[in-house]
């Protein structure tokens, strides 16, 4: 259902969007015996510390003491749950916590804070068997496209495994991928709305009976290259925790600054009408760091937005850079130009 989900989001919405709103972080869904007190019980106090591990972006959070202590009070935190009875054989709990209280939770536990607006990230992985190599996709390797797709979900990260139809294999095939050509990848990305793309090789040791795994970003300025080695289950799980690790260290709002309320003034240019204004506020409350809004002043070349907001400007200005509705604002005028990193002064592009 996941990978379905964002294969839909991947394929229908608008190229021009840079980040997909997570919309299950404050729930999780686990597998029970029956439906007993005792059984949905210890299922829900698990599902708490996996949420917390989910909206925190920290894979550590579901080992913090006081954390575990919390789960006594499941009901505090607790909206609702249901069973799920659909795959046969299967029974599955779905638990849906209060998201003002799983923050209020966050804080208290000195967690970072990682909205759901996050970025979607498309993996290219490529494997190497029997001196066969091929591309991971629904119908070559099921198991291993749907093992990404669970563990993503796990992390709260949106993640899209391409199709690799002949509109894909056009731009992208072993070649490409196995020797992390950036152009061809990130232009076929582009088909998914990805905001990141990333390219992986799976293989075996000569040395043992293991097999290694090295990825990186297609922009390998912001990430080295990466080697896992063990078997195939593990090395993807890892992949998939170490992506979430750094873009939750890059997204994520610091646990010292995000509960301290700030306020700042951003300057909007390019809002023509009242359903552009309109719509851009609309848009700045959806952003996880931004608390109010209101129209300061509003002329005809441009709009003032008041902002009360957690976390300090840089913070701010990362949630900002995942909506590409917002794009720093570039004076026709200058001969040279430099963005000042605490300026908030964009461009309006129309959804």
């Amino acid at each position: 259902m996941y990978r379905l989900l964002i294969s839909i989001i991947s394929i229908l919405i608008c190229f021009s969007v840079s980040a997909v709103e997570v919309t299950d972080l404050y729930q999780d869904i686990l597998n029970v015996d029956d439906k007993s007190r005792d059984s949905r019980l210890a299922a829900s106090r698990k599902a708490l510390l996996n949420v917390l591990v989910k909206v925190s972006g920290d894979e550590t959070a579901d080992q913090n003491r006081l954390a575990q202590q919390r789960t006594k009070d499941i009901s505090d935190y607790l909206l609702k749950f249901e069973y799920d009875e659909r795959a046969e054989g299967q029974l599955k709990l779905i638990v849906k916590f209060e998201a003002r209280k799983i923050n209020a939770l966050i804080k208290e536990l000195s967690l970072p804070l990682w909205g759901s607006q996050r970025p979607l990230v498309a993996i290219w992985l490529g494997i190497e068997d029997n001196w066969r190599r091929e591309l991971v996709t629904q119908e070559s390797y099921p198991q291993l496209e749907q093992l990404i797709y669970d563990n993503a979900r796990r992390r709260g990260l949106p993640v899209v495994v391409p199709l690799l139809d002949l509109q894909d294999r056009r731009l992208v095939g072993i070649p490409e991928v196995w020797g992390n050509f950036s152009g061809p990848i990130e232009e076929a990305s582009q088909r998914y709305s990805a905001e990141r793309s990333i390219t992986a090789k799976m293989y075996k040791d000569n040395n043992s009976n293991n097999w290694v795994l090295d990825w990186r970003f297609t922009n390998d300025d912001l990430f080295d290259e990466n080697r896992l080695v063990g078997d195939k289950q593990q090395i993807v799980s890892q992949m998939i925790d170490t992506l979430a690790r750094g873009l939750a260290s890059e997204y994520a709002i610091d646990p010292n600054a995000y509960y301290e309320q700030a306020s700042a003034i951003l300057t909007l240019k390019g809002a023509e009408n009242f359903v552009d204004v309109e719509l851009a506020k609309r848009r700045l409350q959806s952003l996880s760091v931004v608390t109010q809004v209101t129209i300061a002043r509003k002329t005809t070349g441009f709009v003032e937005y008041k902002l009360s907001h957690t976390g300090d400007v840089t913070d701010l200005k990362k949630a900002l850079g995942l909506d590409s509705a917002f794009k720093d604002y570039v004076d026709p005028r200058a001969f040279y130009h430099v963005v000042d990193k605490n300026s908030l002064e964009y461009q309006w592009i129309k959804p």
